[in-house]
């Protein structure tokens, strides 16, 4: 029986550059045309050499999100100045993190964004997600709860649908794998209690955490959210598997079923 986890009732394409692609190379012409010397104007020049060598001194913690973008635009943007870029994507999409998880489509709406940006942003978002999720995988999820929080932020805080997830325990509580199990619009996502416990049984899982998210924002769990909770929880329990917690995962602040009570 399919059922859904609810969230609580709440341009045209421009581009800067244009991109020719040759076999493995890309090639990045810009729009307007450059200086009859083909060079990088030299304010340029200088500000990328000063922006580079703060990060590479140290400085990377103190750089707000745009100059971490502009860094990330260097490449794929070489003689322009990519800061008006930088700032309209924080602008549009709120922050870096925001930046990077936003769908190619509204990715290429933001005036100056094509195919080569979008494409450096969104391997940008894989590589976080990676290492994120590198720091939790085989290890014991109570010890490393934190790291646990951090990832399932990463990957879903500024997500604009919902998505439910799985991670999947052994008998010591290490995290033997992270799975999602559906995808779904802005205020809730299908849910099949049968499956999540019946791939549970196949990864030979001992517990389970579930989580998924709000894009609202607000993590305030739905009547919804609740009764589905419950359905797998008696499901699992009933084949001798533990529901550790269902974390609902909102923009800034995450919302636990456990320390709530209401598991």
């Amino acid at each position: 029986m399919k059922h859904a986890f609810a969230e609580a009732p709440q341009l045209p394409l421009n581009d800067a550059t244009l991109i020719t692609i040759d076999r493995d190379e890309v090639e990045i012409v810009p729009a307007v045309p450059p200086q009859k010397s083909g060079k990088v104007p030299s304010y340029l020049s200088d500000h990328r050499k000063r922006l580079r060598h703060r990060f590479l001194t140290g400085g990377a913690k103190a750089m707000p999100d745009y100059e971490i973008l502009e860094l990330t635009l260097f490449r794929v943007i070489p003689r322009q100045d990519v800061k008006p870029l930088a700032r309209r994507l924080i602008d549009t999409f709120g922050d870096l993190n925001g930046v990077l998880s936003a769908p190619i489509a509204r990715l290429e709406r933001v005036d100056g964004v094509g195919t080569a940006v979008a494409l450096e942003l969104k391997v940008m978002e894989t590589v976080t997600h990676r290492m994120a999720r590198a720091k939790i995988m085989q290890r014991h999820v109570i010890s490393s709860w934190d790291a646990v929080l951090d990832y399932c932020h990463t990957v879903m805080a500024h997500r604009d649908t919902e998505q439910f997830r799985v991670l999947f325990l052994d008998r010591k509580n290490v995290l033997i794998a992270d799975e999602e199990q559906g995808a779904g619009t802005v205020d809730h996502v299908p849910v099949y209690p049968r499956e999540v416990v019946k791939r549970a049984l196949e990864l030979n899982a001992s517990a389970m955490i579930l989580v998924h998210n709000h894009p609202s924002g607000d993590p305030t769990p739905s009547d919804e959210d609740i009764a589905m909770t419950n359905q797998i929880a008696n499901a699992a329990k009933a084949l001798s598997i533990s529901l550790h917690d269902h974390l609902i995962i909102g923009r800034s602040r995450e919302l636990s079923f456990k320390s709530q009570g209401l598991i």
